[in-house]
């Protein structure tokens, strides 16, 4: 039981960081924050996704670039130019290094505003640290695992992050239904999304890319939503104007 929790609770701590904080804020600026909030849930990603942290610089301006050329050959993590997700990601590696060591030509216009806490991102990405996390999570299993077969979430421990990603680039572009025609095969994997706290909506989130709410049809739950409304209501982020609309 306690290895069930703990899983649990790493996955969707985890994807809470990358939906609320890499996507919605670093990359799409849905809402405001003070740079000590902004340092808050830059520590609170690091700890969350340990092992698999994601530069919330590198994540912004990548997902820009994957808004700006989806499916195309620019895009940095497209189905249509892969063989398989494997090969995906693994492009999708090089890429992110590439923009997190400034490393890469990019327009300006996709850096604009992108959260870039150098210290802590560098940190983060050190080996060091991602065996550090990596350790924890082994120790933890090797303290309350009860069967062997336990272990065989482990992997997806020290790969949180990529796993997050790939459910959502690779899978959510091959497999749902769609709300709107779009120029990309973007689809809504989930018609309620319990997994991937409305990161699934990715069709919707396709065609409203300013939209906070990711749910759109009456039975398309948005999880993140309303903890950005709490935060929003206690004035630790700024919700912009228009984000709450509903469509459909």
């Amino acid at each position: 039981m306690a290895i069930l929790l703990f899983f649990v609770a790493h996955w969707y701590l985890s994807l809470f960081s990358q939906t609320f904080f890499l996507h919605r804020y670093a990359a799409h600026q849905m809402f405001t924050m003070s740079k000590g909030w902004e340092k808050f849930f830059y520590v609170f990603t690091l700890i969350t996704q340990g092992s698999s942290f994601l530069s919330p610089k590198a994540y912004g301006i990548m997902h820009r670039l994957h808004h700006a050329y989806a499916d195309t050959e620019n895009d940095p993590h497209s189905p249509s130019y892969s063989n398989n997700l494997f090969d995906m990601m693994w492009k999708t590696k090089k890429i992110y290094n590439d923009v997190l060591y400034d490393r890469a030509d990019i327009d300006p216009k996709f850096k604009k505003n992108v959260p870039n806490w150098m210290f802590l991102e560098k940190l983060g990405d050190q080996w060091l640290m991602r065996i550090f996390w990596g350790t924890l999570y082994t120790l933890f299993y090797m303290k309350f695992a009860t069967s062997p077969w336990e272990y065989a979430l482990l992997p997806i421990h020290y790969l949180m992050g990529p796993v997050h990603g790939v459910i959502i680039n690779w899978f959510a572009h091959k497999y749902g239904y769609i709300n709107f025609k779009v120029n990309d095969t973007a689809k809504n994997l989930l018609p309620f999304d319990f997994l991937m706290m409305g990161e699934s909506y990715h069709n919707n989130h396709h065609k409203l890319g300013g939209r906070a709410n990711f749910g759109v049809k009456w039975h398309e739950f948005d999880p993140t939503y309303p903890v950005i409304l709490l935060l929003n209501a206690l004035h630790i982020i700024k919700l912009k104007k228009n984000n709450d609309l509903n469509y459909m």
